[in-house]
């Protein structure tokens, strides 16, 4: 059975656990470090799916705490897709590298006026 919590109390339930986001982004230091991640997004993405947690929370199925845990945990390594990071919907799990600067093409590149035409 899913709660029924109203908008307000969601509120207050999401702002008592924001600390979980914290917690979660230091045990993953190094991820981010590794996957250029930026904090700022990661934190976004994470409060996010905070929201989206508390709203989808059925207290028959654990703790609220086990719950939100877990699902911070999986947005933290969601966040390093390459979907995720690139933007591309239908990016293959292992793209890397794909996003190329245009300063990277010489003018007389054969590329260099495709690539403009794409942007």
């Amino acid at each position: 059975m899913k709660n029924n919590y109203s908008i307000a109390e969601r509120n207050r339930i999401v702002e008592e656990n924001l600390p979980w986001i914290d917690r979660i982004i230091r045990r993953n230091t190094g991820l981010m470090r590794a996957a250029h991640l930026d904090y700022d997004d990661v934190y976004q993405d994470l409060a996010v799916r905070l929201i989206r947690c508390v709203e989808t929370y059925d207290p028959e199925k654990g703790s609220l705490d086990q719950h939100i845990m877990c699902q911070l945990q999986y947005e933290m390594l969601n966040c390093k897709s390459s979907q995720r990071r690139y933007g591309f919907t239908a990016a293959p799990y292992d793209l890397r590298g794909a996003v190329i600067s245009l300063d990277a093409f010489r003018e007389d590149d054969s590329l260099y006026s495709d690539e403009l035409a794409a942007a």
